[in-house]
């Protein structure tokens, strides 16, 4: 309560971008005491196995959140089991011109057209051998967080050349898998013009066999492979991409990324219109993303894993995609609303009250 008071009263009034660098600069200064704190009050949680990995539990941070993969720990230590970090690209771009970044307070919503600025895929994997030998000589009593790695495409490549966008996209994988526990294509972002274009099967099918050629190509393990997909597709093609996803061999579907549509939005106009173009994330988006969920739990089975993202902002949220077939869990404009504690608390409460309503 004390953390939503002054987010309604006073970071509502920063500039958003501002205080979401406050905010990862604060929670990685806050590392030591973090994982001091797992070490010596560890929370018990069920672990869930998926893709051949082992996640401490349900609940994950989505892509977005720590793009350039500085904080993969110290979120971890808030009580992240799986932290998935990007949207990276082959070659480090700043994205669209600021302001890029929005709340919408009375829709508990956000809404970026951050437009994938990230360091480049060179500069995070060096920073992820540098994690994986800091790791391999620390105390391990406390695990640290499953690494998912979010890669996308650098705005200069042209969505029409399907050579560049194919090279591009290998560039990541091959200096990113090796330090991957999972790998996600990301092809629904709203914000790097012409990208999701690429959702439609005819261009997502060689795109993903060649990433999965490429990851397959610089590790000795098989990295699990997974797409990103829209919830503003069509149910029909939303089936297709499942359809695809299991021709291909892929290991699961991330669903769903952000939203163009700003319908039922209880912001005033003049609120919604200041934001701006750009994918509205948060709690408008969670009966989208939970039919898309339904949609492809009921086509797949039990053969893919789905990782349940957009508007889960409760344990009872959490519990509802779990019911509806998502494996895995994911949040991010719920952090940002409830705050540091909020991810333990979910993922507390999951393991609390069970899995299932």
């Amino acid at each position: 309560m004390i953390y939503r008071t002054v987010f309604d009263r006073v970071l509502t009034r920063t500039d958003a971008e501002r205080a979401h660098h406050l905010a990862l600069r604060a929670i990685r200064g806050a590392a030591p005491v973090l994982q001091q704190g797992r070490r010596v009050r560890p929370v018990v949680h069920a672990p869930v196995p998926a893709m051949g990995l082992l996640f401490p539990h349900r609940l994950g941070l989505a892509a977005g959140f720590d793009k350039n993969a500085v904080g993969v720990d110290a979120l971890g230590a808030l009580g992240f089991g799986h932290v998935e970090i990007g949207t990276v690209t082959a070659e480090p771009q700043p994205g669209n011109p600021r302001p890029r970044l929005f709340r919408l307070p009375q829709d508990r919503a956000v809404v970026n057209r951050m437009g994938f600025n990230n360091d480049g895929a060179a500069a995070v994997a060096t920073r992820l051998a540098h994690r994986a030998r800091r790791l391999a000589e620390v105390d391990r009593s406390a695990p640290p967080p499953v690494l998912g790695v979010n890669i996308g495409k650098t705005k200069v490549v042209p969505e029409d050349d399907q050579r560049a966008v194919l090279a591009d996209y290998a560039k990541s994988a091959r200096l990113l898998a090796p330090w991957a526990q999972y790998l996600v294509v990301n092809v629904s972002s709203p914000n790097t013009p012409g990208l999701r274009d690429l959702q439609s099967v005819e261009r997502l099918q060689p795109l993903l066999e060649h990433v999965r050629r490429t990851a397959d190509a610089v590790t000795t393990h098989r990295v699990p492979l997974l797409v990103k997909i829209a919830p503003d597709l069509a149910d029909d093609d939303v089936l297709a991409v499942a359809d695809l996803a299991l021709a291909i061999g892929l290991d699961g579907i991330v669903a769903t990324n952000t939203t163009t549509s700003r319908a039922g939005l209880v912001s005033p106009p003049e609120a919604v219109e200041r934001c701006g173009p750009g994918g509205l994330s948060g709690a408008p988006l969670a009966d989208r993303s939970l039919a898309v969920l339904r949609l492809l739990r009921e086509r797949l089975g039990d053969r893919l894993t789905l990782v349940g993202v957009g508007g889960i902002g409760s344990v009872e949220q959490a519990r509802e995609r779990i019911a509806a077939g998502a494996t895995l869990v994911q949040a991010y404009s719920a952090f940002v609303y409830e705050g540091p504690r909020w991810p333990g608390r979910v993922a507390a409460g999951l393991a609390t009250t069970g899995d299932q309503p």
